[in-house]
């Protein structure tokens, strides 16, 4: 929801071509956050919204965009290092508390070993789980390498969903994660084949395409 990210102007896309979600944090819920799919269904925008577009919008992709200098992302942070600072008032905190929790898991176990292989992402759809080397160089900030594991997270989250299951084995959906560099303008797409966020350039564009239309075939 940060006023600056612009969906359409980063995408290049037209009237009609997108359904936009905005939230703090860019967070799905996990559909096990409201009890065995199908048994209780999640009554959340996100979920609904997604819903709304695959099956009556028609979709084939679903993408998540995250962020650097994400203002919820460094609030989530800030509340893992300092849970004093939880304010039980506030409806922020509490979304990012618990939605935000098993990003923050994979971040400690990044950040404990760095060493340490890919961030496993699991979905009960073996296609959707995947591996993620996160900020191999170690050139961003811990926020903004929360913001890329928590964009990730939100895969297996949407794959958890019921309503989605028979979108997903048919392979008529399929779903994307990128991130956007608020200072210099660059995108970044994630890559299944390389495991890791890819800067989108002229050079690697058709390389980047290929690779999401193999995916649906």
């Amino acid at each position: 929801m940060d006023s600056r990210m612009l969906p359409a102007r980063i995408t290049s896309s037209q009237v009609g071509d997108m359904f936009v979600v905005r939230n703090s944090g860019n967070m799905i819920p996990h559909a096990n956050n409201y009890g065995p799919s199908g048994y209780e269904v999640s009554v959340t925008t996100e979920p609904a919204a997604l819903e709304l577009a695959v099956k009556r919008g028609k979709i084939n992709h679903v993408i998540v965009c995250g962020h650097s200098d994400c203002k919820a992302i460094n609030t989530l942070y800030n509340l893992h290092k300092c849970p004093k600072s939880f304010d039980p008032e506030s409806p922020m905190d509490h979304w990012l508390r618990r939605h935000g929790f098993n990003s923050i898991k994979k971040l400690e176990k990044r950040l404990a070993d760095k060493k340490a292989g890919p961030i496993e992402f699991v979905s009960d759809n073996p296609l959707f789980s995947f591996q993620a080397i996160i900020d191999p160089e170690d050139k961003l900030n811990v926020e903004d390498k929360l913001s890329q594991i928590n964009t990730l997270q939100q895969l297996e989250n949407v794959a958890s969903h019921g309503f989605l299951k028979e979108f997903l084995e048919s392979q008529t959906v399929d779903l994307h994660a990128m991130w956007f560099d608020i200072y210099t303008g660059e995108m970044h797409m994630f890559s299944k084949p390389n495991n890791r966020f890819v800067l989108i350039e002229e050079s690697n564009v058709e390389e980047l395409i290929d690779e999401v239309e193999k995916h649906q075939t």
